[in-house]
């Protein structure tokens, strides 16, 4: 039995998916044929190798017959080909099958931190585990401990189509996750991770520092990035997948140059746009990996992760190339109660965010929505007065092109079931990504602008802020030409934002451009606790008579 066998469409087991075929924009390019497919390319059709490496017939010539070279006078002869004109020498890794890519993520709790990496052991090679301690003045480093890992992998069988499991497949090795728990609060950790032989001997990856996650509802500084939609470049300057995704680039040597100055990322979907061709998630985690090995890289599943005919998710269509979930739900760790389920929150300091999964529905009656209500209603905000919802797929309100088209200004179905909740719960910011530019709206409810304020808000906010955050680096969107009453700012280039808090009182958001990290559109928020309580539409506590 094969993962597509299990996810699966059958009587009285489908979810009641919108099924919106021709409703997502923005997920896989026009084009089908995948400018990676260098085999079909670079050589003449009838001399087109398959992805095992054997030579594939030509549709004109039997399974025994030798390829024949185009004569002069067809098509194919007049098209010029590429030429050897040298070869390097070899250059062997020292260890190929060495520990790579570190990628941390906050745990289910707040003094706990994951760490993922790749590898080329499998558990009967060697045995995986990271070896990590707290850093000390004067040493530099405690008394380390050591923590097993667990061990993952997948198979060609695990892909839901192609081509992640016909010419994309690769072996992925294998993935590791190890947990370091007990941490204390704001304290500056050292890791590495590594793997003992049989013989006793260990082969090392890189060491690292890390700082702990605040015990939640903590007052100090803490600042979180959020973007979605970045993708990965070449830095030789080559042709990447139809240059599909030229600002990930920008957006990652920012982020690494102010390394020191945030705390924490959410990529929220539309991580590699690998699109099935497996061998893209290593080049996307080494592309990050000087941000993830240093701070907690937390992820939300995307249309080009997830989405793929009758596998169960709300959106019947092709746009992860196969993969169907299994690479991102692999690759990374995240605090979700089923790994399959991609929602979870997340609770650092005086932040709570509720991360959904914009491909499984979220409508009312389902899991997810479930989910969602008890995130938003569990969290204490005079203790955690930030609450934040984020997603892919634009579920609140965006002005990009093809919603205006519509009519929805929204993904279809989007924020019907949610919008209440949000009111309800006093959600302070709503982003998403799935759009590739940047907009910003007033306080928002039922299409209406609650505050005539743009960027100092204070007192009781009557709805919540919307924000799309999908210019990590791929293709950039456009706009529709009139601009609604409720988008205060809107800026076609690559980006990602940037939100602080202070203190129980004080939250900045940011929004910065990749090509220089300037700002270039920010607002603040000042309240205090009986401002959350405060009564607003469609969100006010019953009261009696009695006294």
């Amino acid at each position: 039995m094969y993962m597509t066998d299990l996810l699966s469409c059958v009587s009285d087991s489908c979810t009641h998916a919108a099924r919106a075929r021709a409703l997502t924009h923005g997920g896989t390019p026009p084009s089908r044929c995948s400018a990676r497919r260098l085999s079909s390319i670079s050589t003449p059709t009838s001399r087109r190798t398959t992805s095992t490496g054997a030579r594939a017939p030509s549709s004109s010539s039997s399974s025994t017959s030798a390829p024949t070279s185009p004569s002069p006078s067809s098509p194919a002869a007049s098209k010029t080909y590429p030429k050897l004109v040298g070869l390097t020498k070899l250059s062997p890794f020292k260890n190929p099958k060495a520990p790579v890519f570190p990628r941390l993520a906050q745990g289910k709790t707040h003094d706990e931190m994951a760490v993922t990496w790749t590898s080329g052991y499998d558990v009967g090679e060697a045995y995986p585990f990271v070896e990590w301690g707290m850093v000390t003045s004067g040493s530099g480093g405690g008394n380390p401990a050591r923590t097993p890992a667990g061990t993952l992998t997948f198979n060609r069988g695990s892909m839901c189509g192609a081509p992640a499991r016909t010419i994309g497949w690769r072996d992925p090795g294998f993935i590791h996750t190890a947990f370091m728990r007990g941490l204390w609060p704001n304290k500056e950790y050292f890791y590495k991770v590594g793997h003992e032989l049989p013989d006793g001997t260990v082969v090392w990856g890189k060491p690292y520092t890390f700082r702990a996650p605040p015990t939640p509802g903590q007052s100090s500084l803490q600042r979180v990035i959020v973007f979605g939609d970045m993708g990965k470049a070449e830095r030789d300057g080559s042709n990447e997948y139809a240059n599909y995704q030229p600002g990930s680039l920008n957006t990652t040597d920012a982020l690494v140059k102010d390394l020191d100055n945030f705390d924490m990322v959410f990529h929220i979907g539309d991580l590699p746009y690998a699109n099935g061709y497996i061998s893209q998630w290593d080049q996307f985690t080494a592309q990050v990996a000087p941000i993830s090995a240093r701070k907690p890289y937390m992820i939300a599943s995307g249309n080009h992760e997830r989405d793929w005919p009758n596998t169960g998710g709300f959106f019947d269509v092709e746009d992860s190339g196969g993969e169907c979930g299994v690479l991102a739900e692999t690759m990374y760790y995240y605090p979700a109660e089923n790994r399959a389920n991609f929602w979870y929150k997340v609770d650092y300091g005086m932040f709570r965010f509720c991360v959904a999964d914009s491909e499984h529905d979220w409508r009312e009656g389902t899991p997810q929505y479930k989910f969602i209500e008890e995130c938003l209603s569990t969290v204490d905000r005079k203790h955690q007065p930030w609450l934040v919802f984020a997603a892919h797929r634009v579920l609140g309100y965006s002005s990009n092109k093809w919603y205006a088209e519509q009519g929805s200004f929204e993904e279809p179905k989007g924020r019907e079931s949610l919008q209440k909740l949000w009111q309800r719960h006093r959600v302070d910011l709503a982003i998403f990504g799935h759009v590739h530019n940047y907009e910003r709206t007033c306080p928002l409810y039922q299409n209406q602008c609650v505050s005539n304020e743009r960027s100092r808000y204070s007192g009781t906010m009557n709805g919540t802020i919307f924000v799309v955050a999908g210019g990590g680096g791929s293709h950039l969107n456009g706009y529709t030409s009139a601009v609604p009453k409720w988008s205060v700012f809107r800026d076609r280039d690559y980006g990602f934002t940037k939100l602080t808090a202070f203190n129980h009182s004080s939250l900045l958001f940011e929004y910065k451009r990749s090509s220089d990290g300037e700002v270039y559109d920010n607002f603040t928020i000042h309240r205090d606790y009986r401002d959350v309580l405060g009564c607003v539409h469609d969100s006010c506590f019953p009261t009696t008579l009695a006294t």
